[in-house]
């Protein structure tokens, strides 16, 4: 058993977890994909990885059918968890998703529908249940200190992508005493490492990684000869059970075709770097 302490920081509910040893699961944005996550579950079953090996970086809820089947899935399974801005906006009972997307945009649109879906199917067990998470995790592997985040330390839905200057990741890292963090929010895998720093996103789970393909991301720590070491892999699963749950009139059928076709319905939130890669596959 691993000690959990809750520190409570400037408003932050920080989950210390001690140290971890063994296959370490990272994942992120499930986005209310129950079929990702029941498979997923299956994977860290398969690979004898326990439960508080498992870590998600938020946005447990999202774009898709099963809202509450999927937290109560979480919960079940006893993964670790940070909220993401989607369970915040939800525990405040907020008119939006708290994504960050630019008033007026596609995205800003679509979760219009999709986020009052979601509340309006999440019971008040799945609430409480999202309400206790914190808002980071912090813990050692391999003699290095890393903290869990959804999008940075002091802003949860900033969008930190691969090309993302380094000063910016530098800051966080800094801030939070780490030597490695680990993020989700921009739902893009990648792995950034500089003078033996780490940013490690895993991907998301819930959506497609806009790679021309329905398969999902994650990601597992290891320790190999006294290092650290993380590999990114991708995951089939019933994709086509997921996209047609989603064809419930209620949520946007652009993200129930994206679950088919692996690519985004636009990329306003990309950067040019990311953008220009739509369709071209994930390079790690």
């Amino acid at each position: 058993m691993h000690t959990i302490i809750f520190d409570t920081i400037v408003d932050k509910k920080i989950k210390k977890i001690g140290k971890l040893t063994g296959k370490t699961l990272l994942f992120g944005g499930v986005y209310s994909n129950l079929q990702a996550l029941e498979k997923l579950k299956q994977i860290s079953e398969a690979q004898n990885i326990a439960p508080e090996n498992c870590i998600c970086t938020g946005d447990i809820v999202g774009y898709c059918a099963q809202p509450e089947e999927t937290v109560q899935l979480l919960k079940l399974w006893g993964a670790h968890s940070i909220a993401g801005n989607v369970e915040v906006q939800l525990t405040e009972g907020a008119e939006d998703c708290g994504c960050d997307f630019r008033e007026g945009s596609r995205c800003d649109g679509f979760s219009q529908m999709w986020y009052p879906y979601a509340q309006s199917q999440l019971s008040k067990n799945s609430l409480d249940y999202i309400e206790k998470l914190p808002d980071h995790i912090q813990f050692s592997y391999s003699g290095n200190a890393i903290t869990v985040v959804h999008g940075s330390y002091d802003n949860i839905s900033e969008f930190i992508f691969k090309s993302t200057p380094w000063d910016r990741k530098e800051a966080v890292l800094n801030t939070t005493k780490s030597d490695v963090i680990i993020a989700g929010h921009c739902g893009l895998p990648f792995n950034d490492v500089n003078d033996n720093k780490q940013w490690i996103n895993p991907g998301v789970i819930g959506m497609p990684a806009n790679d021309g393909e329905p398969h999902v991301w994650y990601a597992i720590l290891e320790e190999k000869d006294g290092k650290m070491i993380v590999s990114h892999y991708t995951m089939q699963y019933n994709y086509k059970l997921t996209s047609q749950l989603m064809q419930n009139g209620l949520l946007p059928q652009e993200y129930a075709r994206t679950i088919v076709t692996g690519i985004w319905d636009n990329t306003e939130i990309l950067p040019a770097v990311e953008s220009g890669m739509q369709g071209f596959g994930i390079r790690i």
